[in-house]
């Protein structure tokens, strides 16, 4: 079945297709909220409550970008949701701007374990995880960030020096900067 007629068969409540759909991308969407969750447990929440809304809404696919992109931003939000109800968020971001002076290699990481990585970005204090998330690997710039989170610019960009700062300084601990 093609992409088109998958949509369509979904918007139409065809339990089959919807199956296919989630079958489709559902391993890599799990790897998106894994990045944003605290635990496998939180993760699946996520992954549920997005699908959820991915089966709701597609009926609004615009078809000008690409299926899994638009899928991958509604779980990305789905996951800024969960973790603006379920956790002080906004409490942990430091609303100042000021700019860290982040020495070193900024190939530190390379190299490294991709489930190494995951285990550091997950153990960060949520502030930083979510814009390091936002920023390093779902590509937003700090503006998206700064409008999708409620936060200023600068703060974004402060709280992503952090997390880079944070990462380096448990990889110094750890000896894993090889």
């Amino acid at each position: 079945m093609d992409e088109i007629t998958l949509i369509n068969e979904c918007v139409k409540g065809n339990a089959k297709a919807q199956y296919m759909l989630f079958e489709k991308f559902s391993k890599k969407m799990m790897a998106v909220c894994n990045r944003y969750s605290k635990n496998q447990d939180e993760s699946e929440d996520v992954l549920q409550d997005g699908f959820v809304k991915v089966f709701t809404k597609l009926k609004d696919f615009n078809h000008s970008g690409s299926l899994e992109g638009w899928i991958r931003r509604i779980m990305v939000n789905t996951a800024l949701d969960h973790i603006r109800k379920n956790s002080k968020f906004m409490q942990d971001i430091q609303l100042d701007s000021i700019d860290y002076q982040v020495g070193g290699n900024d190939y530190v990481l390379e190299g490294m374990m991709a489930e190494d990585l995951l285990k550091l970005i997950n153990a960060m204090p949520d502030g930083y995880k979510v814009v390091f998330n936002m920023f390093a690997i779902e590509g937003y710039s700090h503006q998206e960030i700064a409008d999708t989170l409620g936060i200023s610019e600068s703060t974004s960009k402060s709280q992503y020096m952090r997390a880079k700062a944070y990462l380096r300084s448990k990889l110094e601990i750890t000896g894993d900067g090889r």
